[in-house]
């Protein structure tokens, strides 16, 4: 049985709890900024921390908004005269000024640009140049080369006969006669050798400063004790042609004896 009174009966309590605003968002409530005003930039130095880089992106931009709504804060604040200190700064330090363009190295310029690519040009044409005259020099040697190899000798038309006295030093060119000329003739060569021991001989036949010619062995003297050759002057080509002639031994070892020069002329 209900008890009577002259009060209600109490309401029984909600159950469900009261949801609790979270610490992070009071935290945040608490840490929102004050409006941007002359004093809040006085009283928290926005200005030097805008100048030293240390405001946060969003504080950044709050104060650039209000400097372009409040023209006239730039003048009050006397960032004309700080600025014009840095520069001065700068200046003292050999800096440049921000406006300034940086100077470029000598391949950044274009003059220097241009300069290299004509350069290049001139490379280029000179190097063509030069492959087009070494391959016409190619081609004409080897016309020389091919006409070298291909030219017959010249007919004799006159036959003398010319008797030869060999130094027997090594530096003497013994008698120095000249072969041909005008026209090719057949030079009956008789080189004087009665003073020497040897029964057989070898002739070598240098041209001068250029290279081996011939090597004639097993050589004998003629009954006057002449070494006899017949040689046709359009057989060698123009220049001095130095001949050594050695006594062989009987094993055929040669022994240096004498030296004549004769030049071929065309």
């Amino acid at each position: 049985m209900q008890a009577l009174s002259g009060n209600p009966a109490p309401e029984p309590a909600d159950p469900s709890p009261t949801p609790a605003i979270p610490l992070r968002a009071v935290a945040a409530t608490r840490a929102l900024p004050a409006r941007m005003d002359r004093q809040f930039i006085q009283q928290n130095q926005i200005v030097e921390r805008y100048l030293a880089g240390r405001l946060p992106p969003k504080g950044m931009l709050d104060f650039e908004q209000f400097c372009r709504r409040h023209p006239e804060l730039l003048a009050e604040l006397g960032l004309d005269k700080q600025l014009q200190a840095a520069l001065r700064l700068l200046e003292a330090g050999g800096r440049s000024m921000p406006w300034e363009e940086k100077p470029r190295r000598w391949w950044e310029r274009p003059q220097a640009l241009l300069a290299a690519l004509s350069l290049c040009v001139l490379l280029v044409f000179a190097t063509l140049i030069t492959a087009g005259r070494l391959s016409a020099a190619a081609r004409h040697v080897s016309a020389l080369e091919q006409q070298l190899s291909t030219q017959p000798l010249d007919p004799v038309e006159s036959t003398r006969s010319i008797l030869l006295i060999p130094s027997r030093s090594s530096t003497g060119s013994g008698g120095v006669v000249t072969i041909g000329g005008g026209s090719a003739e057949l030079a009956d060569l008789k080189i004087d050798m009665t003073w020497a021991r040897y029964t057989i001989y070898q002739v070598t036949i240098d041209r001068v400063d250029q290279g081996r010619v011939a090597i004639l062995h097993n050589m004998t003297r003629d009954s006057n004790g002449d070494l006899r050759m017949a040689l046709n002057s359009s057989a060698l080509g123009p220049g001095d042609y130095r001949m050594s002639i050695a006594g062989l031994t009987w094993s055929g070892a040669p022994v240096p004896l004498a030296w004549v020069t004769i030049t071929i002329a065309r």
